[in-house]
């Protein structure tokens, strides 16, 4: 496969997303640089992103300069423009580098809602520290000493009582019943 193709194919969004001081709307439209992407495209990939209604109230709109570093917008504001950005190009693989992991509580609920929504379809890479971030993943990964150490979806890996559920328990005070137990009444 060609650098090109992979680029073509393959969306990042990592946990401190670069945006420029250029308008809103350039932001978005550099995930795919390979053309010019009309409006309409722009505006779907901020809907799908959850931050449209956010930018359309803006008194410039998609026009409105963000600025150096963007530190008038939240967070949550800028790791939205970064998800939308990632799905303009429609990619077939999605890249997740913990892009929850450094917002509050409100904005990673919103963000986790965009996300949720630009991954259908698509396959996603995510890297999480964040074990409710995953939950909903087809396959879990643990990496231990850089070593796939577990293995399974969140069920699986809470019924073997591995490190997967060591670190669910500690983030989360508790583990879940697996399915099994619950059905036999083992506990």
């Amino acid at each position: 496969m060609s650098l090109s193709t992979l680029r073509k194919n393959l969306g990042i969004v990592s946990q401190e997303p670069v945006l420029f001081d250029r308008t809103i709307a350039e932001n978005i439209a550099y995930g795919d640089n390979t053309r010019n992407v009309p409006m309409d495209e722009i505006i779907k990939a901020a809907k799908e992103a959850n931050v449209h209604t956010f930018v359309a109230a803006l008194p410039s709109g998609y026009e409105t300069r963000i600025g150096a570093r963007a530190s008038q917008l939240s967070g949550g504001q800028k790791q939205r423009i970064a998800i939308a950005r990632a799905l303009v190009r429609n990619p077939r693989v999605l890249l997740l580098d913990e892009a929850t992991s450094a917002l509050d509580t409100h904005s990673e609920k919103v963000v986790q809602e965009a996300l949720d929504r630009a991954s259908e379809g698509r396959t996603c890479l995510i890297i999480a520290h964040r074990l409710a971030t995953i939950q909903s993943a087809d396959i879990i990964c643990v990496i231990d000493k850089g070593v796939i150490a577990e293995m399974g979806t969140h069920r699986e890996l809470i019924a073997i009582k591995g490190i997967y559920a060591r670190l669910y328990e500690l983030q989360c005070g508790f583990v879940e019943e697996s399915e099994e137990n619950i059905e036999s009444g083992a506990a």
